[in-house]
Order: C-alpha cells, then structure tokens, then sequence
C-alpha cells in the first residue's frame, strides 16, 4: 500500500481536520485498487503537463476522487475542490485532502446554502479549467462570473445529467468552452455506469435498510447503463425486477433481457423497493406514491434528488419519522407508511461508499489524461462538448487489461488491409 505525506495550513471548509489521519488511510487503501491512474500519475510527475493550470473540482468527495487530485497536483496543477453533492462527501478524505495541499470545500450533510458557497470558493480559485459531476460548477460560473471565461481553456463532465445539461447549453449556444463529455468513453460509462453504480446502489440501500432483496419486486426506472447495471445486481440477488422505461428500444432491450416491463403507474402498484436512474424530473410522483405498497421502499441513483417528487410525498403524508439513518418513512392519511432513503439524493454515495475503486480507476484515468489533453490541445477545440478521444479510451483499456494481467489479440496485417478494403466479397 502506497504511503501518502501530508502537508499542512492549507484552507478549506472541512468538518473536522483531526479526522485526515483515517481519510490518508483510507485513499491509499483505494490507491491500491487503482493500478491505470498510478500509471498516470507517476507519468505525470515526470512530464508536469498540467504546470500552471489552475483546476477547480466539483466531484464526490470520495477515497478514490483524492487519488485523481493527487494525479492532477503531480502533474503540476493547482486544484480547489468542492463536493457536487451535499451527501456524497467523506468527512476523513475531505480533511486528508486540505494536508495534501489541496484546498477542499466539503462537509457531508451541508445544506443547500453551504454547497453553493462552497462551489464560490472553488470559483475564487479563478480555475483555468473545470472538472464537474452534474454540471453546477460551469453553470454557476456562467451565470454569475462570466468575467472569468477569458481564461477558461475547458472543462470536463463526469456523469450522464451533467452531459444533458451541458448539451442542451450547446444547443441553446451558451456553453461557455469546450467540454469532454468523460461519462462518454467507453471504459467509463460501460463499467462506471454499469457495474459501479449496480453494486454501489444495492449497497447503499442494503446498509441503509438492511432489507433482503431476495423474492422482493425492485423496480428500476430507466434501462440506460446505470439502470442496466442495478437489475442485473439485482436479479443476481434474487430480487424480480421490473423496469420502466420510455425509450422503446430500451423497453425492448430490457424485456430480452428477461425482465417485465411495464409504466411506473402499474409498477408503484407492486413494487417492494424502487430505484430511480434517469436523470428526469420527477420520474416517481405524487400520484405514484398514492398506489405504493405499505412500506415501499424508494431510492435515486441519480444525480439530484428532483427524479423524485418529494413535495408531492410531504402534501400526502400527515408525519415523517427516521427510524434509521438515511431513512425517512413518511406516513400517509391511510397510514400506509413509504420510506425514502437518503433524501431522495444518490444513495449509492449517501448511504455507502459509492462506486469501487477498480472501477473508478478507469473513470478517474480518462479524467487525468482528458485534463491533459485540455491543455495542450484547447486553442483548437470550438465551444462544444466532445467525445473522450478513442485513442485515450483505448489507452485506459489496454492500461487497465495490462494491470489484470489479461493479453488480448492483434489484427494481422492481411486482417488490416481486408478491413480497409471494399473489393473483397464472397
């Protein structure tokens, strides 16, 4: 396991500094899980191409997103980071993140007006590039601090709502500098999505609950891959899964994959526990929670909590208790009790540790060499979102495939000329 030296006297806005000791810990514990991003980093110590960049980070305060900073300050540049969701920060990693140098804006539980503060502190760094999850960071600065955009040369996105966001600020022709749209390579949304936010939802929802998900009726709302990843976690648990979809050829999709498929008024109707993956507003509403099953449990994996409508829950309940933490059960008029987990808001990071750090390590590798690339490259890109380079993607894969000790084939040459080739036929 790595050992990690800590510097001191750096500011913030952290619960409790005496809490750094368990947080160094724990990231080099994550560090040890995330063989590609070491890769990068001890690259980057050697070739700085980060050197007077100035970074601010609106990520989850998590073991592994310390590892990307330390990455980013290897490779030369100043970082201020702060949490892009109120529940999603770890209290240690964040005071273990200010000895490392890194200013950190992060307090697991701050209310709405402390995480807005927060990213104005990281917006005080006057960053030359943005790295967001969902989105807030660019469009904060956006709105309140166009005086900054001269010295912006770009940003990275890491998760599907913030690419959304972002695309629809193209179209609407305000994106301020060009994006990476990260959560699009595939060695992130593939795995990440998939098998990273499958495992850590049920997490989240197991310690939160302890509820067996065994012959229970889960429904997942929405079949992208994050929605794919939490029915086959699911099924493999023993849950029966029902998902509800609006794209037609994903209700295809998850109907061959041998799921029941159905809209969400009939699947309130017999759901045991419900997970919301869309990236939509108010996905389950109020009318919803009127024909769920006394003691429904609901969660979102999802980036903000509005997939669900949760004032529609308060104006059909007469009380609210927390019997657990991360759980609120909400009694109706007819005494039919709903729990919510986590404030509707990311129970995967919320009530556990989020996604595993073998996952992230390819996730988290794509960020690194997309912020280098941002550098050298942001005097030819236009003000759009763009793709993760394939040669990146392919690099993190062949990286990552290196690391497990896996070899893979290569084409031959007459294999490439005869892919190249349209005179070949039968």
């Amino acid at each position: 396991m790595p050992v990690l030296e800590a510097r001191t006297g750096v500011r913030g806005d952290v619960k409790d500094l005496s809490l750094a000791e368990a947080g160094r810990s724990r990231i080099a514990w994550a560090a040890a899980y995330m063989p590609v991003l070491a890769q990068m980093k001890e690259r980057f110590e050697k070739t700085k191409p980060l050197s007077g960049v100035r970074i601010g980070a609106c990520l989850h305060v998590t073991t592994e997103t310390a590892n990307l900073m330390l990455a980013l300050q290897a490779a030369g540049a100043e970082i201020a980071l702060c949490a892009s969701n109120p529940l999603s920060t770890q209290d240690d990693v964040a005071a273990a993140l200010c000895e490392f140098g890194i200013p950190t804006y992060a307090i697991k539980g701050e209310d709405n007006a402390t995480y807005y503060s927060h990213i104005e502190s990281v917006i005080a760094s006057k960053p030359h590039m943005t790295m967001d999850d969902g989105c807030d960071l660019v469009t904060t600065i956006y709105k309140k601090h166009n005086e900054l955009l001269k010295d912006m040369i770009g940003g990275c996105e890491e998760t599907t709502t913030g690419v959304i966001r972002l695309k629809a600020m193209q179209k609407d022709g305000v994106l301020p500098y060009p994006v990476i749209a990260v959560n699009n390579a595939l060695t992130k949304h593939m795995f990440d999505n998939r098998y990273g936010t499958g495992q850590s939802t049920l997490d989240g929802i197991i310690r939160a609950t302890n509820v067996l998900l065994a012959r229970r009726n889960l429904v997942v709302v929405g079949y992208g891959w994050c929605g794919r990843g939490v029915a086959s976690r699911a099924a493999g648990m023993g849950a029966h899964v029902v998902v509800t979809e609006v794209d037609p050829r994903k209700a295809i999709e998850a109907q061959m994959d041998g799921y029941r498929v159905m809209p969400i008024a009939d699947a309130a109707k017999i759901g045991d526990v419900f997970v919301t993956v869309t990236g939509n507003y108010h996905v389950i509403r109020e009318e919803h929670f009127k024909l769920m099953k006394d003691g429904a449990i609901v969660a979102n994996s999802g980036h903000f909590n509005d997939e669900l409508d949760l004032e529609g829950i308060r104006r059909i309940s007469r009380g609210v208790t927390t019997p657990r933490t991360f759980v609120e059960q909400y009694t109706l008029h007819d005494d039919r009790k709903i729990c919510i987990l986590a404030d509707g808001r990311l129970v995967n990071l919320s009530a556990g540790e989020g996604h595993p750090a073998a996952v992230m390590d390819m996730s988290f590798s794509n960020q690194a060499l997309c912020a280098a690339y941002l550098a050298s490259q942001h005097e030819a890109l236009e003000k759009k979102v763009y793709d993760v380079p394939v040669e990146i993607d392919e690099e993190v894969a062949k990286l990552k495939l290196s690391s497990m000790g896996v070899d893979i084939d290569v084409l031959t040459p007459e294999q490439e000329k005869y892919m190249a080739s349209w005179s070949e036929g039968t």
